[in-house]
């Protein structure tokens, strides 16, 4: 490619990251310390129907990574704390535990990254040395660059908030005094890697041990009139967006404030019950909580210290899971109830994730879709879309975006008519497929229409997933 040519892709692609309305999507944790829960398959079928385009489990359930095979959903996979110690002690026990955990699932089931542990640093047990989960990690890193996996597949570990030594100021803390040294070298590993900074926050705890300091709507993510000022100028109105900070603060103070790290929120949720005396575990603070979430998951908005970092956002809980240990509000974070009922309504509807366009989300023993995610259904330019839009779009598909485009060159199945709209179209519809049919990933500056009618013609067959 000459220079003048590559300076155009850099230009167009440029242009189209400053362009394109970015829709996140939403995860949810699939916890399954029940008896009572849907069959992996159940489960499968019913989020292709939603809005849900990622999983996160606890464990590498060979039921689950099987039910979720060909979806277009996203999973992640967890190595269990106990086992930890074990992957730490040799690269061999790693290369096995992939092997036999992960790599009989791949490519048909969408893996895109392992936890290691979970809050490990806050677990208490024999096998939680704090010094094994950094080696651990770089393990198992390992395996994925031996397989030509590591930029498929990322390696983290979710933290509790309890890895802070404060979390209040925001732009002033930082992590435990004791966890520094081992901290320094994850971040190191995560900012290396591109891999992102996993925490697990809940307004909720805070709440409900300080009912009387903290105001109900600030730990509900609503607009609280009472807010929060930070010393540095940042005003908070919500807890979550002050947690997400505390954590950045923290990670700068590591000396990494010049490096890309994301966060995730790896799980936020609200129970709909509660032991007695616990008023703010309601049905209706656990609704108005992760509808708020997920629209915040769903939007392109950062925190107050970085408006322009996109937060990836996972939701616990899929089911109330009447086995785990604790208190009453432990078992009952999920939005289903293990019979498949749902505990309170909740949108999780997807316009174009059914072959039926409906998408209504239903709950497990009622009819709906079950097909699969985005069946019979094409993304294509619209009729009068702005010209410079597309032709970004178009470069940017067939050059950052991964695009095959082949096909649209001179002598291609695809190449005549010889318009930018067709060939945008068919560049647009091959990126639409290639990241699992989300509406989102056929919006291109609203200049994308997802159409249940299949714009093929003679030689020019439009991919599907």
């Amino acid at each position: 490619m000459d220079s003048l040519k590559l300076l155009r892709l850099l230009f167009f692609s440029s242009l189209l990251l400053q362009l394109l309305h970015y829709v996140s999507g939403v995860g949810v944790n699939y916890g399954t310390i029940g008896n009572n829960l849907p069959s992996p398959k159940r489960v499968a079928q019913l989020l292709q129907s939603t809005l849900i385009d990622k999983v996160k489990i606890y464990d590498t359930n060979p039921d689950i990574l099987e039910a979720f095979s060909n979806t277009g959903i996203d999973i992640i996979v967890a190595v269990e704390n106990q086992h930890v110690s074990n992957l730490s002690s040799d690269p061999t026990a790693a290369q096995l535990w992939f092997t036999n955990r992960i790599a009989p699932y791949l490519p048909a089931t969408s893996i895109v990254a392992i936890a290691v542990g979970n809050e490990f640093f806050t677990s208490t047990g024999p096998d939680t040395n704090p010094s094994t989960l950094f080696t651990a990690m770089q393990n198992i890193h390992a395996v994925l660059v031996s397989r030509g996996l590591d930029r498929k597949i990322k390696v983290t570990t979710p933290h509790s908030m309890a890895v802070l030594a404060s979390s209040f100021p925001p732009s002033s803390s930082t992590f435990a005094l004791n966890l520094m040294p081992t901290m320094t070298s994850i971040v190191g590993f995560l900012a290396d890697t591109g891999a992102p900074f996993m925490v697990n926050a809940y307004p909720y705890f805070a709440y409900r041990d300080n009912p009387s300091r903290i105001d109900l709507q600030y730990a509900l993510l609503g607009n609280s009139s009472t807010g929060v000022k930070d010393p540095k100028g940042y005003a908070y109105t919500n807890m979550l967006d002050a947690q997400i900070d505390a954590v950045r603060s923290a990670i700068d103070a590591l000396g990494f404030g010049n490096r890309s790290i994301g966060i995730t929120v790896s799980e936020s949720g609200w129970p709909s019950k509660g032991d007695s005396g616990d008023t703010a575990a309601t049905s209706e603070n656990a609704k108005t909580y992760n509808t708020r979430l997920i629209e915040r998951a769903e939007s392109n908005r950062g925190t107050p210290m970085s408006p322009k970092d996109v937060v990836e956002v996972f939701v616990f809980a899929l089911f109330n899971e009447n086995q785990k240990e604790g208190g009453v509000s432990e078992r009952n974070f999920g939005i289903f109830n293990g019979d498949g009922s749902k505990v309170y309504e909740l949108d999780l509807s997807c316009k174009f994730c059914s072959s039926n366009g409906e998408g209504k989300l239903s709950g497990f023993g009622e009819k709906g879709s079950s097909g699969p995610r985005g069946a019979s259904v094409w993304c294509v330019a619209k009729p009068h879309a702005d010209e410079k839009v597309l032709q970004a779009v178009l470069d940017f598909c067939c050059g950052p975006g991964g695009v095959d485009c082949n096909d649209v060159f001179q002598s291609g199945g695809c190449f005549e008519p010889n318009k930018l709209h067709a060939h945008a179209s068919y560049a647009m519809n091959a990126y639409y497929q290639m990241h699992g049919r989300n509406y989102w990933n056929c919006d291109f500056k609203a200049t994308g229409l997802v159409t249940f009618s299949d714009p093929s013609y003679g030689a020019c067959r439009y991919p599907q997933q």
